[in-house]
């Protein structure tokens, strides 16, 4: 009977460790999602600044794709 008792605490602490290291990824995820949204903003800014040009290369074939954003304000040259 005491062995059950000690098998269910030891489950209990296991348990609480595992809530507490998911709330901690849970707070990472929190934080880089907060960083994501700052960059993805920073662009959008941009965007509506001034065209912006993004070239990206592909991993595989190493082809080089240019993709163009313009936001609604005037072109200045």
């Amino acid at each position: 009977m005491a062995q059950k008792n000690r098998d269910r605490g030891k489950a209990g602490v296991e348990e609480e460790l595992s809530i507490e290291q998911l709330k901690k990824r849970l707070d990472n995820l929190d934080a880089r999602l907060d960083a994501i949204d700052s960059m993805v903003t920073a662009v959008a800014e941009r965007i509506v600044m001034r065209p912006l040009k993004l070239e990206i290369a592909c991993p595989n074939c190493g082809k080089v794709i240019e993709i163009g954003v313009v936001g609604d304000g005037k072109m200045l040259r």
